[in-house]
């Protein structure tokens, strides 16, 4: 294929990225993991499934980043989870420390490429991507709006008992507890959830999305979510590719844009083959104004603290 695209991390998020990717006909997949083995024999079991799944993408399993080299986008998932008696501060400095690393070689071998960025905590990851990458602000974006709007529609579309494809949903701000789900924005078959449904309900769900990776973290017990997660960097992946230009909700770096600077926080953009071709500012009311803000505040607290790391 004409396109190439990698992936770092061959845990659960980037080995289905990469079967998402190779099974849509998309491009060749590079999947690169540290752990020896590992993403080879993902790369090997995904290219043996290509004669059944009928595509012909070229998967390639590596430790290395030769292999990635002129790539045109990379999709980030490398980290590692909070673990039991972990701090913040922990978290923060291991996970900064990895992508970093990722994203040094990543600039290296691929000076052109766009960057996904899924890694955790995502908004603070997406400020290391871009600092250590040196890359115009338009080629570095986190995936979480559109999972996170994906679970709203989820939610929506069994409350009414109506297809998937006729809802929309548009969660903007940080990727957490903070995030901003906006029902009048948020439709079925253009008509307006605050039209279809009681106040009382589009709070439950709204609620429900703000903690729906921890639902999930919940009932798997020792794992979090990723085939959505996946789905997700992917869709993003796809309107690049294919310069579909699609409006999906993104962790972009504003300037001035929602009266917030110098952030990457979740808003609408237009993405293409030049990566985010447009930010879309739209009209919130007081009250979403309000509660985004208070999610860029969140999201600056995780800045300044791992700024104090360094």
């Amino acid at each position: 294929m004409d396109k190439k695209v990698t992936v770092v991390g061959a845990g659960n998020v980037g080995a289905t990225a990469a079967q998402r990717l190779a099974e849509k006909r998309l491009c060749d997949v590079v999947l690169v993991d540290i752990a020896e083995g590992l993403p080879q024999g993902k790369a090997l079991d995904l290219a043996e499934a290509a004669p059944v799944e009928k595509h012909d993408a070229n998967l390639i399993g590596t430790n290395s980043y030769e292999e990635t080299a002129d790539s045109d986008i990379v999709i980030i998932t490398a980290g590692i989870p909070r673990k039991p008696g972990m701090s913040r501060d922990d978290l923060l400095k291991t996970n900064s420390d990895i992508i970093k690393d990722v994203v040094g070689n990543i600039a290296e071998k691929s000076p052109n490429s766009i960057l996904i960025i899924v890694s955790n905590p995502l908004d603070a990851m997406c400020h290391v991507a871009y600092d250590a990458s040196g890359f115009d602000k338009k080629r570095v974006m986190g995936m979480a709006g559109v999972l996170d709007s994906a679970r709203f529609r989820t939610f929506i579309a069994r409350e009414l008992n109506v297809s998937v494809e006729n809802t929309h949903a548009f969660v903007l701000g940080g990727h957490g507890d903070t995030m901003v789900p906006l029902p009048r924005f948020s439709t079925v078959a253009g008509i307006p959830i605050t039209e279809l449904l009681s106040k009382d309900r589009i709070d439950s769900m709204v609620d429900r999305t703000r903690k729906g990776g921890a639902e999930i973290v919940s009932l798997l017990k020792t794992g979090s979510a990723f085939y959505a997660p996946a789905s997700a960097a992917v869709e993003m992946a796809e309107s690049i590719l294919m310069d579909r230009k699609k409006i999906l909700p993104c962790a972009a770096c504003l300037d001035g844009e929602y009266g917030i600077n110098g952030l990457f926080i979740g808003v609408p953009v237009k993405l293409g083959r030049n990566g985010i071709e447009d930010i879309i500012e739209i009209k919130l009311t007081d009250e979403e104004s309000a509660d985004l803000q208070k999610s860029a505040d969140a999201v600056r607290s995780l800045v300044d603290a791992m700024a104090r790391l360094e």
